[in-house]
C-alpha cells in the first residue's frame, strides 16, 4: 500500500499544527505497535500454560482411570506445553517406551489418545504381531535422558 500523502497547508499556523499531528500519529502507532507485541508475548505464555495445565490434567485422568482418555490434547498442545515425549507400553509384551512427539507426522488437530492404534512395538512387530500400545503418560523428558546429556 502507497504511503498516505498531506498536502501542506498554505498558511503557517496550519503547517505547524499538520507537523504536529503527523508527529503525535507517528508516536502512537509505534506505542500500538509495542503494546501488541507485548500483548501477543502474554498471550502466547497463557496459551502454553493453558497447554502444559491440560497435558498435566490429561496425565491424572491417566493415572487414575487407565486407558486412553478422550478428549486429550493433541499433539501440537503437548508439544507447546513442554511434554516432547509420549510413555507407551505394549499390551502383549509389556515393554515400555518413549515415543518422540516432535518427529511424529500428525495433522495440527490429531489428539495424543488417537496415536494408540499407530504405535507399535517394535519387538512384536519383528514377530508378525501388532499388539495395541497402551499409553501411559506425556512427560516433558525421555526416560533414557540423563543429565550428561544436558551439557553436551
Amino acid at each position: 500500500m502507497a504511503p498516505k500523502f498531506h498536502h501542506m497547508p498554505l498558511s503557517g499556523g496550519d503547517r505547524k499544527a499538520l507537523k504536529k499531528e503527523l508527529f503525535k500519529s507517528r508516536a502512537m502507532t509505534r506505542i500500538f505497535a509495542e503494546r501488541a507485541e507485548e500483548k501477543r508475548r502474554e498471550g502466547e505464555a497463557l496459551i502454553r500454560e493453558a497447554d502444559n495445565l491440560a497435558c498435566q490434567s490429561w496425565n491424572e485422568k491417566m493415572w487414575s482411570d487407565g486407558g486412553p482418555i478422550d478428549p486429550s490434547p493433541t499433539i501440537d498442545q503437548a508439544i507447546n506445553g513442554g511434554y516432547l515425549w509420549l510413555e507407551i507400553e505394549c499390551s502383549r509384551c509389556k515393554a515400555k517406551r518413549d515415543v518422540d512427539l516432535c518427529v511424529l507426522r500428525h495433522v495440527p488437530t490429531t489428539c495424543v489418545h488417537d496415536l494408540t492404534s499407530r504405535l507399535v512395538c517394535q519387538k512384536c512387530k519383528k514377530a508378525a504381531k501388532r499388539p495395541a500400545t497402551t499409553l501411559l503418560q506425556l512427560t516433558p523428558r525421555s526416560r533414557n535422558h540423563s543429565p550428561a546429556d544436558e551439557r553436551a
